[in-house]
């Protein structure tokens, strides 16, 4: 039972401390909607969204007002559009960009996730056709979200993909020049991507999931940040058990609200995701939660440490909170939506060589990072290649999220607007990587994948 302290504790957290439910998110499979003909088969895919998530966004309105707890984004995934469309034998994957495009704006969501091909042991023609229209349809719709899986421990990486998304990432950079490359913000080239992430841009449905389902993602940075003021001086082992039983009081609050969203839409509950999503707002920074465990400036040393306690202690506290746990769930470092990050970068603290050092511990990894628009797409494949290579490693998600922003040199800004903020340019390693991109084939997968 909730005690008077327990409701004042999270009143206080929602009021002063940032506490928010990030997502509410909607996976609907599309399988049902494949079509010889790609026009058939958007509309098919139009129709079958606004069937299933009509209701997505006054229930969680409905619930945001019963609660009292904000709820920022109402998101929908679907099926690797790669997947949906295999069978269409017309036109370009582009015309399904926009068939989601127009069914996320009939819906009110804020995004919808799953152009999307799974691609870390080989191409079909279907995942080529897709990725040859992230470009396109990320320069000419406002709501979908894109990503490619190009590795996994099992498989390896697959450095065909690899050099393929620099190529792509480049184009839809400069096909939305006018807004500082805001394409690649929608872009998210994964590996060992996860069925059930309710955030974007990585979300999709995954084939091993229901016909529909909510997924669930909390936040809440600025209530672990406000939680370690109290535990100054302490010991690591005080902070770890700081973390971990806020952690838990989020995570609960998350999972009350996805049993509510389930019970209303009639969806299943799939997961809540623990994550810590950072946003450009004060006091709703990890970094800031690093600096408060005794580091004078997120990127000095001790920082991968100090994340790596983050990390272990969210998953500790929040796993014990909820029957189904599931996404990333530890704490995310993207650099334009976190004001700590923003002001590191600046500060010369932190590099694109430390971020990536700290992407080893953390929930998945260069998110949201802006370099040098003439960035060549063999640097940005190299940049995914050694993302990738710390996932397969490690069996954990990594991703790259980055935009080379047109126009723009190292110490400049990039402005986003919304949750994704605005981001220093970063400089990157001018030393060639063109041969080794040249190279293709599979780098293969590590001893330890045979687990069998």
């Amino acid at each position: 039972m909730l005690n008077i302290s327990d409701i004042m504790q999270t009143v206080n957290m929602i009021d002063h401390q940032h506490l928010d439910i990030r997502t509410i998110t909607l996976g609907i499979s599309l399988y049902d909607c494949a079509d010889p003909d790609i026009k058939a088969c958007a509309r098919k895919i139009y129709d079958k969204i606004c069937r299933k998530a009509e209701h997505l966004v006054e229930t969680g309105c409905e619930i945001e007002r019963e609660y009292g707890i904000p709820i920022i984004n109402k998101r929908i995934s679907v099926t690797p559009v790669a997947q949906v469309a295999a069978s269409c034998t017309n036109g370009s994957y582009a015309t399904i960009g926009q068939a989601l495009d127009s069914a996320a704006k009939s819906c009110g969501v804020n995004f919808i996730g799953g152009f999307s091909a799974l691609v870390h042991k080989g191409f079909t023609d279907s995942d080529r056709r897709l990725i040859e229209a992230i470009p396109e349809t990320l320069s000419s719709t406002e709501l979908v979200c894109s990503s490619v899986n190009v590795a996994t421990t099992k498989a390896g990486i697959n450095m065909d993909a690899v050099a393929l998304m620099g190529r792509i990432i480049k184009d839809t950079a400069e096909r939305t020049a006018s807004q500082d490359g805001l394409g690649c913000a929608k872009l998210v080239v994964f590996a060992n991507a996860v069925e059930d992430n309710p955030f974007m841009a990585g979300a999709f449905h995954g084939s091993g999931e229901g016909e529909c389902v909510i997924n669930v993602g909390v936040s809440g940075p600025g209530v672990v940040y406000r939680a370690l003021q109290d535990v100054k001086g302490e010991s690591f082992d005080v902070v770890a058990e700081t973390v971990k039983r806020t952690a838990f009081r989020i995570t609960r609050m998350g999972q009350v609200v996805a049993a509510a969203a389930s019970e209303r839409l009639g969806v299943p509950f799939g997961i809540v995701d623990l994550s810590l999503a950072p946003t450009p707002a004060q006091g709703d920074s990890v970094a800031r939660i690093l600096e408060a465990m005794g580091l004078e400036v997120c990127g000095t040393h001790g920082t991968t440490a100090a994340l790596a306690l983050l990390n272990d202690a969210v998953k500790k506290g929040g796993v014990m909170a909820s029957g189904h746990v599931g996404g990333l769930s530890g704490a995310f470092i993207p650099v334009s939506e976190d004001e700590g990050m923003i002001a590191a970068v600046k500060s010369g603290a932190l590099s694109l060589e430390k971020l990536e050092a700290m992407t080893c511990v953390c929930s998945v990894g260069l998110d949201m990072i802006a370099v040098p628009g003439d960035t060549t797409p063999e640097t940005l494949s190299a940049i995914i290649a050694d993302e990738a290579a710390i996932g397969v490693i490690n069996s954990k998600t990594t991703a790259v999220r980055i935009i080379p922003a047109p126009g723009k040199k190292a110490g400049d800004m990039v402005e986003f607007g919304g949750l994704l903020g605005s981001a220093p340019v970063m400089a990157v390693n001018s030393a060639s990587a063109h041969d080794f991109i040249a190279r293709g084939g599979r780098i293969p997968a590590p001893i330890h994948s045979l687990k069998n």
